[in-house]
């Protein structure tokens, strides 16, 4: 352990220099509430995206770090801000027509388009928990709803009251003249229609821990401050959150970055010190644009489960947090591959190296060995050259790349293959576009062709990766990836392939000559 926390207090991996930034917090005195508390917003205006499970698969990744540099307990909470009142509806939802008639409605209070929850944000809060178990995070989930609504935020709320005009000055900084003139850091909840209102305050009341506004027919009300009855606008929500639970670390993304002074500012005038943050860089969808839960671009965990391991997933989330990154479909099979060969490197290396592996951090330590003896982008082509449409197709071409390995002792793999299909079938084969060769790629891909015929040698990737080699720097190809792009694009239909003898000894000599010899005649379009 003492090498291991060595190691740990000078390494340059992400989650390390966090997690030491966020101990020099207590390096004089220990947290009075005892523990280090880990905090990560969720908005359920929309069903849950992949953008929400990086921000807990990050901050789980600094609490571990610290949980090995320092012996505080910590916790970690994943707040639901479920009593937002619903702006507008998400485009990809059933039932618009009900969901209009809910506008400024609480999301708990909104019913559930899909008919299976209590309400819109008891459904989006129960997706959110099970994608966060289905990757075993360890988290207490808090409910805005119940926070208010039990009182859980009724001594900040009346502490609000009494600070009201120093939290409102902080607000107006960054307000434009017209909506400052109607901004007030309370939403109240309309005692009949139940919607949340945007009014101006007639009256804060700070003895009474009451306010007083009229609404949008000119009603006047007077409303207590506690029990659910108002909540406050999101930005001072932030502030005051972190002040009624204590929090130490939140993390969020860019776009909420010059907003950070508002939420520390609201925090110090409510008596808590903020806490530490980081602010990591966007998810951006195939055309560039940020991720949104509303409008359901980009990527949903689901669909990176179904063509790829959740381990793939985290090891994309560790790299390079504060660089924007595009996260689309074709980010999978990198992701895959990277993270065995992480995998692969981890026994290897010692203990400074280990804990910047990006693995470490994504087991915890406790590494599992890669069974994958065939890279996933391998698979794809061998899906690919194969026309498999299932796993167990592919299994009859490993069996004989790999005679030791079966669905039992090589689970990784097992899997691997079965998602490998399922890209292949849904991503691959729709652009696969096969060209004819031209006469100096017709003569190298028939000597090729006859040189595999003749070849009687142990079957291995190098012994096989020299003779394609070979051929194409004998007909000429300068530079060779020429060779490489032609093979690729003649026989498999793309532009970009395998290492070449590594896809011949899987998919099989004599049936790359076999393929060899279609793609020469045409026959593979």
């Amino acid at each position: 352990m003492s090498d291991l926390r060595d190691a740990a207090m000078s390494t340059k991996a992400w989650p390390f220099e966090e997690a030491r930034r966020l101990l020099k917090r207590y390096e004089k005195t220990p947290p009075e509430k005892g523990y280090v508390l880990f905090e990560t917003g969720y908005g359920p205006s929309g069903l849950p995206h992949i953008g929400t499970f990086g921000e807990v698969a990050r901050t789980t990744m600094i609490r571990q770090a610290f949980e090995v540099i320092s012996d505080i307990p910590t916790r970690l909470i994943c707040f639901s801000d479920d009593m937002d009142g619903m702006r507008k509806v998400p485009g990809n939802l059933p039932n618009q027509e009900m969901l209009q008639e809910h506008l400024q409605m609480p999301l708990t209070t909104v019913p559930d388009p899909f008919g299976t929850h209590d309400s819109f944000g008891h459904h989006n809060n129960a997706m959110l928990r099970r994608f966060l178990d289905t990757f075993g995070f360890e988290y207490e989930f808090i409910s805005a709803t119940e926070f208010y609504k039990d009182g859980k935020f009724d001594d900040i709320l009346l502490r609000a009251c009494e600070k009201y005009d120093d939290v409102m000055k902080i607000m107006l900084k960054s307000l434009r003249d017209e909506r400052a003139a109607t901004y007030s850091i309370f939403l109240p909840i309309h005692p009949e229609t139940g919607r949340v209102l945007y009014v101006p305050m007639k009256n804060v009341d700070a003895v009474k821990g009451e306010i007083t506004f009229d609404d949008e027919e000119g009603k006047e009300w007077t409303l207590p401050v506690t029990g659910g009855n108002v909540k406050l606008q999101w930005k001072p929500d932030f502030g005051a959150r972190w002040a009624a639970l204590g929090v130490d670390f939140e993390m969020y993304g860019k776009d909420h970055s010059t907003n950070t002074p508002i939420y520390d500012g609201i925090c110090r005038v409510l008596g808590v010190k903020p806490p530490e943050h980081f602010t990591y860089e966007l998810f951006l969808d195939d055309k560039g644009q940020k991720i949104s839960k509303t409008s359901g671009n980009g990527i949903s965990i689901d669909e990176w489960l179904r063509y790829a391991s959740s381990e793939s997933l985290s090891y994309f989330m560790y790299q390079k947090p504060k660089t924007a990154k595009r996260m689309y479909f074709d980010v999978i099979p990198k992701a895959m591959d990277e993270y065995h060969q992480q995998l692969r490197a981890y026994p290897n290396q010692d203990v400074k190296a280990q804990v910047n592996n990006p693995v470490w951090h994504i087991h915890n330590g406790d590494v599992p060995e890669s069974k994958m003896v065939v890279p996933f982008s391998m698979l794809l082509n061998l899906a690919s050259a194969a026309g498999a449409d299932d796993k167990d197709a592919m299994w009859g071409f490993i069996r004989r790349y790999a005679p030791d390995a079966t669905p039992d002792t090589h689970p990784d793999l097992d899997a691997a293959a079965g998602f490998a299909v399922k890209y292949y079938e849904d991503f691959v084969k729709p652009s696969k576009v096969f060209r004819a060769p031209n006469d100096q790629e017709r003569s190298a891909m028939e000597d090729l062709a006859q040189r595999l015929r003749d070849f009687g040698e142990e079957v291995t990737d190098e012994a096989l990766q020299t003779i394609v080699f070979a051929v194409g720097k004998e007909h000429g190809f300068d530079p060779l990836r020429e060779w490489f792009k032609a093979l690729y694009e003649v026989l498999l239909g793309q532009s970009q392939g395998p290492r070449f003898g590594g896809f011949i000894a899987l998919y099989g000599v004599l049936e790359t000559v076999s393929l060899i010899e279609k793609g020469l005649a045409g026959d593979l379009g």
